[in-house]
Order: C-alpha cells, then structure tokens, then sequence
C-alpha cells in the first residue's frame, strides 16, 4: 500500500490565487501541495490571449514580500490615474495621487506573463510541491485531517485543505455551502487595442447604460504605437452580432464608445468573450476547509478587484496559518478557521455588494439617471474624503490589512 505523502496544506487550483497562496506558505516554512489540471503548455502559451489582470498597490506589495514581484519587474504598466465617467458627458471623476506619492494605483499585467512568474517562483520555492496535471479523485475530511488520492495514483495527507479551483469549484459544491449568485444580462467581450496617442498609464471606465466600457493601460507591444486592454459589456443578446463584426467593424463600433480620444486605432490581440455573474459563498470554511479567490466569491469586473479579493484572501489565510502553527496549533484547527472566516466576510460582503450596485446604478438607461449619475461623480471629485476613500479601494488598502498586503513578512 501507497504511504500517503505529508503536507501542512493541500491546495486545489493552481490558478493566480492557489499557486501565491502556496508560494506565500512555503517561505514562511508552511510545506505545501498544489494539485491543477491544466496542461501548462495551454496556460503558458506564448501568444498575449487578450486577458490581463491589475494588480493593486497593495497586492503588488505582497508579491513583493513572499518574492514574486522581481519576476515581473518591467513586464508591467503602471495605472497612474483613473478616469470614471457616465459616456462621455461632463462630470467625471479622476483619480490622480499627490504629486508626493509616486506609488501607481495598481499595475496592468498580461495574464501570460503572472502565470510565468508564478510558475517559476513556484518551482523555485523549497517548501512546495506542484502536481500538474492532476487532479484529486477522491477527497476525505474529517477532524482528524485531510486524505486525497490523485488521478495519477499518488496519496497526499495535510492538516488543512484549500480550494482554489475557480467559479465552479466541485470542493464548495461538496461541501454543500450555500452560495448566493446571480447572472447578470451581459457579457464581457476581452480584447486589446493599438491607439495612436500615448494612454498616459490611465485606466479608462466609462459606463453606458448597455454595460461598462474599460480601457486599461498595458506596455506598448510595438516601439511605435501605445496599447490598452479592452474589457467591453454588452448585452447578452448582442454578443453574437458584435463577436460576427469583421475587424473594421467592430473597431468602428469601439471607437463610438471611445469618442476619438485615443486616435486612430486598431486590434492588437485576439477576441474573447465570457459570461458575467455575480456570487459568495455563504461561509468560507468548513471541517478542515478554507476557500480562497473565486471559489469563495466572483464579481463584476467594473473595478478591476475580483484577483485582488483572492490574494486579500491569501494574505489573510497565511497570516492566520503562520500565526497559528508559531503557536503550536495545526493549519486546519477550527480556530484558526473561525478567524480566517470572521476577518473575510465582511470585506468581501462589503466590496462584492459595492460592486453589484455599480454595475446596476450605471445601467438605469434615460436622461434624469444620466444627470443624477453626472452629478454624484463631480460631488465625489469635490469631496477630499470620500474620493480619497475611493482611491484607497482601488489600491487594496482599505480595512484591516493583513501584514503581506503592506509588503511585511508575517
């Protein structure tokens, strides 16, 4: 018979979330499992697939900690300011730090090159130990621990088990946690687009009553022309007329909502779509149980936070593991998982509920709505407080922030 080899937490997914999480565990001496089914040729593909990911300020100080940050310096655009507004009427918000803080709003990185860094860290990191591809086929919990019996045949035993698998995750549905989601009537188109003026390192967010329209800074792919990301919504029932448009079309179609600003421009990656919803999982934890990233909570993706609320997850379950075992209690203890629990719910509830509400405010289509919508954004521009208030929501620091998101070691 097999002997089950030994791990302090197994993690399923070895997606964004699950392979920091487990690259954060392993250099605070936590020994670590990632199982993923992926095939790493599909996930590491060289082509740039029109998906990328703004890291906050604050998530960016976390990599930075647990030495993620060095394999990605220059591959990434900085966001310097953040330009919200209802089409393009007067009466915008603009979201600029002080001249004396030089620290981006976040920053704009291709998918692509996350995984990679992420995969070298990983193989690098003493402590860890990736199975892919693989997947567990049979999972047991109970108070005395976790056992898991890979497709592949091998046998994994930890103290604590941690599903990172996404949206759909097998291991909430199994643990019957109930989850409260919704779709919404649109859809988000993913591309990437050429322009001829300089972006500035702005992220663009202007909202129309069909969906949000999001221009996002990246670096330039070609020494001569500036390029942005592109998440565009529109309504469920016009994605197959939009993604049948030939290039010229649908360029024309872009540059409607943009309004010329940028100049000329053209496609500078492929079109993608997926689905919107909304979800959050009734509780995070269970009998020797965490969820982290989407498999506890997904969002709209108006303001760009759905990865950062996972690694806000991730800092908070290491803080709370190192801090526990420093005391002599195992990773999957039920009070390590009541505070893990207590720390995470009202922030996701708080953020997840202020996106969904976005999403539905900027959607109420006529003239008064507009007007309301124009003018709440200038009071927001006027107001110190509030706006700085904002900011910090854009950078992930509001809260009570975990040590990793403030770039210290736990």
């Amino acid at each position: 018979m097999t002997e089950a080899r030994k791990f302090d937490v197994i993690i399923l997914g070895g997606g964004l979330v699950g392979l920091t999480l487990g690259i954060g565990l392993s250099r605070h001496g936590v020994t670590c499992a990632v199982i993923d089914p992926a095939e790493p040729e599909t996930t590491l593909a060289p082509q740039f697939d029109g998906r990328v990911s703004s890291i906050s300020s604050a998530s960016w100080k976390l990599f930075q900690a647990i030495g993620i940050s060095e394999r990605l310096e220059g591959k990434g655009c900085p966001i310097e300011r953040i330009w919200v507004s209802d089409g393009l009427q007067p009466g915008t918000l603009d979201f600029t730090p002080p001249q004396d803080d030089d620290t981006p709003m976040g920053i704009m990185f291709e998918n692509r090159e996350t995984r990679l860094a992420l995969r070298d860290a990983a193989q690098a990191a003493e402590q860890l130990s990736l199975f892919q591809p693989d997947k567990a086929v049979e999972v047991e919990r109970d108070l005395d621990g976790v056992r898991i019996t890979l497709a592949s045949g091998q046998k994994l035993a930890g103290s604590l088990l941690v599903a990172a698998e996404g949206r759909a995750s097998p291991t909430r549905e199994a643990a019957n946690i109930p989850v409260a989601q919704w779709r919404y009537d649109h859809v988000a188109i993913v591309t990437a687009f050429h322009h001829e003026i300089d972006h500035a390192g702005t992220a663009y967010e202007i909202f129309y009553p069909g969906g949000p329209f999001a221009l996002l800074p990246m670096q330039p792919s070609r020494a001569d022309r500036s390029r942005s990301a592109v998440v565009w919504t529109v309504p469920s029932a016009q994605l197959p007329g939009m993604m049948a448009l030939g290039e010229r079309g649908f360029l024309a179609e872009a540059q409607k909502r943009i309004g010329g600003f940028l100049g000329e421009i053209s496609l500078a990656g492929p079109r993608s779509s997926y689905p919107l919803g909304y979800h959050r999982a009734a509780r995070i934890t269970d009998t020797r149980l965490a969820l982290a990233g989407d498999a506890a909570h997904g969002i709209h993706p108006i303001a760009g936070q759905g990865v950062n609320l996972g690694f806000r997850d991730v800092a908070a379950l290491i803080e709370v593991i190192v801090d526990g075992m420093r005391l002599g209690l195992e990773p999957g203890d039920a009070q390590l998982l009541t505070r893990y629990q207590r720390w995470r719910s009202l922030d996701t509830l708080s953020v997840t509920i202020a996106m969904d509400g976005l999403v539905r405010l900027f959607d109420v289509p006529g003239r008064v709505p507009s007007m309301v919508r124009r003018a709440g954004l200038a009071a927001v521009q006027k107001m110190g407080p509030l706006k700085s208030r904002f900011m910090a929501e854009a950078r992930g620091e509001s809260g009570a922030l975990p040590r990793l998101l403030a770039g210290e070691m736990v």
